[in-house]
């Protein structure tokens, strides 16, 4: 299988130009030059920095050029302590990857419906496209961050399409990674369509089992607070808690291993690498990582289990995420394993 050259090892910026206080208190405190050097130090070769389109633009859509000037400044710094950069689209107007409310209530994304959101989102990649596009070996492109909607995935299709020809007038040779829709989850890459050209990269999320990675997390609707999951552990006592995540539980509810471990992890893994491999493109995980409510001895088997597949399958990653966002790996909870961590990734 094909591999991405130069960002085989990586971790996320969340919480920096996305998924936080959009300002320039925010924006000059939260990453600076000593956290880019310090990322060098741990032997990565890449950072992926989630950039929100509130950061770059304006509500009429204007762009914002002291946003940019943060891009900018995170690259120059990837230069001087020689890591490649991959800039993720996080959010686009009229698009988010959580849930829309409205009045409470769940209600759909309705940038697919509406072209001139889509219209907006091309020529943003083209303003992204003009600044960047000249630097192919150290900067990669992210289209769009975690496809929500699997039923939207002709639609996504067909914009991919018709994004990648707009940027490649201005970014002939840049790689540009793609997620399938469903949260990028590693199943959906066999609903995207084959790649246009040889520098198309395929991306999946991976935060399975979610019972463990995402156990007590505040913002999953249905996920029990009041119980704690280990990795690994008897598939029965993973069913047994999952009948309470409804249809997020759904699927475990059908596994047939009798234990929730590595083997569990290779059948989704192994999904992913074969569809990469049938298509000729190489695969890539943006986002993978265990929240801060996890037992440590069992975020570290999880840790050594993903290791041992990413190398196995030749898989570049980017694990989520630097600081803070609840799976910050340089925070105080993770203080005891985080060297053994930084070795795994």
């Amino acid at each position: 299988m094909k591999t991405f050259a130069g960002f085989y090892k990586g971790i996320n910026l969340g919480g920096w130009l996305s998924q936080g206080w959009h300002n320039k208190q925010h924006y000059d405190s939260f990453i600076t030059e000593a956290d880019i050097k310090k990322i060098s130090s741990w032997g990565l070769d890449h950072v992926r920095l989630p950039v929100d389109y509130e950061a770059i633009e304006n509500e009429s859509g204007q762009y914002k050029e002291e946003g940019f000037k943060y891009i900018d400044n995170c690259f120059a710094w990837c230069q001087k302590y020689r890591l490649n950069l991959i800039i993720d689209l996080h959010k686009t107007a009229g698009y988010m990857f959580t849930d829309i409310l409205e009045n409470g209530n769940k209600a759909a994304n309705t940038f697919f419906s509406n072209e001139l959101l889509k219209e907006r989102f091309i020529n943003l990649w083209v303003e992204i496209s003009k600044r960047y596009g000249k630097y192919p070996d150290m900067i990669a492109f992210e289209l769009l961050n975690e496809m929500v909607e699997a039923n939207n995935g002709k639609s996504w299709n067909a914009l991919c399409e018709k994004a990648i020809g707009t940027i490649r007038i201005y970014a002939p040779d840049t790689k540009i990674i793609l997620g399938g829709p469903n949260w990028n989850d590693a199943y959906s890459l066999r609903l995207l369509d084959s790649p246009c050209d040889e520098n198309i990269i395929y991306n999946f999320h991976f935060y399975e089992p979610k019972l463990f990675t995402h156990q007590k997390a505040h913002w999953v609707k249905q996920m029990p607070k009041d119980i704690t999951t280990y990795y690994p552990d008897a598939a029965e006592v993973y069913k047994k808690h999952s009948e309470r995540l409804g249809d997020e539980g759904a699927e475990m509810l059908k596994e047939t291993l009798q234990e929730i471990g590595q083997e569990f992890i290779e059948k989704h893994i192994k999904e992913a690498a074969s569809i990469a491999e049938e298509r000729g493109v190489a695969l890539y995980c943006g986002e993978y990582g265990v929240i801060d409510q996890a037992p440590l001895d069992s975020t570290l088997n999880w840790y050594c289990d993903m290791h041992a597949l990413f190398e196995k399958y030749h898989i570049g990653r980017a694990a989520w995420t630097y600081k803070e966002k609840d799976f910050g790996i340089t925070d105080k909870h993770y203080a005891p394993i985080v060297d053994k961590i930084i070795e795994l990734l």
